[in-house]
């Protein structure tokens, strides 16, 4: 991306906010080297105005102004200090609650909302009575003080974030937590990150110039502008209030340029602002599927899955063949979704699985697996291409991930198998495509991506659960026709989860209907009609299925035994 492009969402907040915190950091780094020396001067005591003394003199003789601007440097540093221990520490702790174990994560979450309940400024004065007065206690004071705010802010943004399909895939993957947070949670988070991160500098400076001007912060002969306002307070009192203009202008114009340059930043980094592009894709060519080989690839035996004492999949058993393509149909909540999710072991917190055997060739998941081995193993196509993808990385990161990560492979040759896949599920222009946000590229483009990142590790079973829902009509056969290709070229087995009883009879050799957590049917694709099924739910499914161009019968038996 050009630098022209990249920064094409300058606003007037962001700027204003970026020359005022400019000006502000000038003062502080030029002011102690310019005026220290006519800063600490002695003249006329409580001079008024005037073209010597600007903002006049305090009750030592010392120049307002003057001390006002040398005193920006050790408040900056100070608000700085204190901000980014809450930020930081915040930010750990609130993410990280997301990436630990349940019972772990509910311990921490209470533990966080005890000490919000706490207030903050009264932790602060406690924490720096403990202390003792000084600038540094009044930096760790502010800092911990703000942990626990900051901490909740960020477990609630990493909440939905940590639920995330491509969250739930880097999980899969055996990615570690630390990379989970800092490659995907965080960046998502970003946006909201930096607003709070600027309101709560604005609110730190505010807190440390209070406790210096309650005597708790920075001690003589040291000055900020909390202090500084403490010696104007007499002057305020007398009626000379200008003595108090300059601090009190100063930490006004600082946390405005915090707020400005959170907020701009905020709309400038989020990539989903930029207005998606891209020429239409191109319509793949059909092939013809291939048959069933022989050979058992994934083996299910009595498979439950419970949630608390409830069974939500009640001891259900199949298999897939070697190129096999196998679609599951139901209604929903009927287990179809469940049970590919075991077998990628992506069951949602709270559900338990157990099977009498459960495997992928020789990997036998009831057990853990190397992330490395489940990554050649099973490979997932998501429903929603909106939601498969991290919003704030480009796609090249994205895809190559997985090879760099599991398979060892370089970036170059990461990106040229990649690049590879791209072409074979025919997407136009992939090397553009690699360096584009997942905003810029249609729904179609997102699901071939995701089939061209299933097919990069070359897995033995490709699991895709529901992909067509989202993509309108003509682009759900160009997919459906990429899945048959797939299949057909590569010979990985494919697990179809849909709904939709079209598409497995295009699509599927052989066909499992669910019902209520139950296998009530093993089909043939060729023999899933009216006629030849045997279940009535089943028939009741075919029944409910419009078939344009064929008139109805007469008369139809309404049947629906679940058995």
């Amino acid at each position: 991306m050009s630098p022209r492009s990249r920064f094409h969402r300058w606003n007037p907040g962001l700027v204003l906010g970026l020359v005022l915190l400019g000006v502000m950091v000038l003062i502080a780094v030029l002011a102690p080297i310019l005026f220290v020396g006519q800063a600490n001067a002695l003249g006329p005591r409580f001079a008024p105005p005037s073209a010597g003394h600007w903002l006049g003199t305090d009750a030592a003789g010392h120049d307002v102004l003057l001390r006002s601007l040398v005193a920006t440097r050790l408040t900056l540093l100070m608000t700085v200090a204190a901000t980014a221990m809450a930020v930081l520490s915040g930010v750990v702790l609130g993410t990280g609650v997301w990436l630990v174990r349940p019972w772990a994560r509910e311990i921490c979450l209470r533990v966080i909302d005890a000490m919000v309940a706490f207030p903050g400024l009264l932790l602060a004065l406690v924490v720096a009575a403990v202390l003792g007065a000084g600038g540094s206690a009044a930096v760790i004071a502010i800092g911990v003080s703000g942990i626990p705010y900051f901490a909740r802010l960020t477990a609630n943004l990493a909440a939905g974030t940590s639920q995330q399909e491509y969250v739930s895939t880097a999980r899969l993957l055996g990615v570690s937590h630390g990379r989970i947070a800092v490659r995907h949670m965080l960046p998502n988070m970003a946006e909201p990150l930096l607003v709070l991160s600027a309101s709560t500098f604005a609110a730190t400076l505010t807190a440390i110039s209070a406790l210096s001007f309650v005597g708790l912060g920075v001690q003589s002969p040291s000055y900020d502008w909390g202090k500084l306002l403490n010696e104007a307070l007499p002057s305020l009192l007398a009626g000379r209030p200008f003595q108090m203009a300059g601090p009190a202008v100063l930490i006004i114009l600082t946390g405005l340029a915090a707020v400005l340059v959170g907020d701009g930043l905020a709309a400038a980094a989020n990539p989903r602002g930029r207005a998606a592009a891209g020429p239409a894709e191109a319509r793949p060519t059909a092939s013809d599927g291939a048959q069933p080989q022989s050979g058992r690839l994934a083996d299910v035996r009595d498979l439950w899955i419970h949630s608390g004492g409830k069974a939500l999949v009640k001891g259900i058993s199949f298999g897939i063949g070697q190129g096999e393509i196998v679609g599951i149909v139901g209604e929903s909540g009927s287990g179809k979704t469940l049970t590919a999710m075991s077998l990628a072991r992506l069951l949602p917190d709270g559900l338990t699985s157990t099977a009498a055997r459960m495997s992928i060739g020789d990997l036998d998941l009831r057990r853990p697996v190397p992330p490395a081995l489940m990554v050649e193993a099973v490979s997932l196509v998501y429903q929603d291409p909106g939601s498969t993808f991290n919003p704030a990385l480009r796609m090249g990161t994205q895809l190559t991930e997985v090879l760099r990560t599991h398979k060892g492979l370089s970036a170059r040759a990461a990106r040229n198998r990649v690049l590879d896949a791209l072409r074979t599920v025919h997407m136009t222009r992939p090397e553009h495509r690699m360096k584009q946000h997942p905003h810029e590229l249609s729904g179609g483009m997102r699901q071939r991506a995701m089939i061209a990142t299933a097919l990069a590790v070359e897995p033995r079973l490709i699991i895709a659960d529901e992909p067509t829902t989202a993509l309108d009509v003509t682009v759900q056969a160009e997919i459906l026709r990429e899945f048959k290709r797939v299949n057909s070229e590569s010979g990985a087995a494919i697990m179809f989860i849909t709904h939709d009883i079209g598409v497995v009879r295009a699509l599927c050799d052989r066909v499992i209907v669910m019902y209520d957590g139950e296998i009530v049917e093993e089909i043939a694709a060729g023999d899933l009609t009216v006629e030849t099924a045997r279940h009535p739910y089943t028939r009741a499914l075919l029944r409910a299925t419009p078939d344009i161009g064929v008139t109805p019968p007469p008369e139809r038996t309404k049947e629906h035994s679940h058995g």
